[in-house]
């Protein structure tokens, strides 16, 4: 299982070099973690932190717009695009599972992302370390970054997979895909924001919307980081939301976990069915 569960991965990276999605999924990265850096280094000096936390906030809200469209556009042809170039009944032909196909094309995008997310903003960390704007609790937090962003990559790749298995053109999945993007990590938040405004003090501030956050792993993945760098000073925002909730961050982390282990589950039972 494992050698041809790596077998598939190994060809996922090496479409993923071929593309150019690696080298331009790093260089995205490395431009904005770079220049975020360099306008941190300000409110740094004014707040009595190194530029390194400064710039994990500001990574920490960039991260939930850079990250999910990434592994949006490595994940939404995943399966439809097979269907398309004739190859995936050739593949499912071959002595492998269906499972063992999904996670193998899982592994090798995680891995391109892990790649990208590690130079991208490694880039960045060693910098400020050079020239001395950085701190040993600076790279935990940077290190806690990376890690959570390749989780909330992991979400949005199962996203990806689920779609690319409901449809049967690339075309299509794209679509639905950016669709996803837009509803999840922009529209998402301003209902939120919306039903906050117009009624702040209701039932829905106290009993709805903390609980709301839970359910989109981009509100997750930015309320536990903000939380855990105890940011509300720096970025405001869903730090301060984080001071007020009824559960402990640490309980967006599980939500991240349960969100990725379910639509994995649910896209691997869609790739069962399907014919391709």
């Amino acid at each position: 299982m494992l050698s041809r569960v790596l077998t598939v991965a190994a060809q996922e990276i090496r479409i993923g070099i071929r593309n150019r999605w690696i080298l331009l999924a790093t260089v995205i990265l490395a431009v904005f973690s770079l220049a975020l850096a360099l306008l941190g280094s300000a409110p740094a000096g004014t707040l009595g932190v190194d530029r390194l936390t400064i710039t994990v906030a500001s990574l920490a809200s960039l991260s939930v717009y850079l990250v999910p469209l990434i592994a949006l556009l490595l994940a939404f042809d995943a399966v439809c695009g097979e269907v398309e170039r004739g190859t995936l009944l050739m593949t499912f032909s071959c002595p492998i599972s269906r499972s063992e196909f999904l996670i193998g094309k899982a592994l090798g995008h995680t891995l391109v992302l892990t790649f990208a997310l590690v130079i991208g903003y490694g880039l960045t960390a060693g910098l400020l370390v050079v020239t001395g704007g950085g701190s040993m609790t600076g790279l935990i937090d940077f290190s806690r970054l990376i890690a959570t962003s390749i989780l909330l990559g992991i979400c949005f790749l199962a996203i990806g997979y689920v779609l690319s298995s409901l449809t049967r053109q690339s075309g299509t999945a794209a679509a639905a895909a950016i669709a996803a993007w837009l509803l999840l990590v922009v529209l998402y938040d301003l209902a939120l924001l919306g039903a906050l405004v117009a009624n702040p003090s209701g039932v829905f501030a106290s009993d709805v919307f903390p609980y709301a956050v839970l359910l989109n792993p981009a509100d997750a993945f930015r309320l536990f980081n903000l939380a855990a760098l105890g940011a509300s000073d720096l970025v405001g925002g869903m730090a301060g939301v984080s001071e007020t909730l009824p559960f402990s961050p640490a309980l967006a982390l599980v939500s991240l976990l349960a969100f990725a282990a379910g639509l994995l589950s649910l896209s691997a039972l869609l790739i069962r069915r399907m014919t391709p």
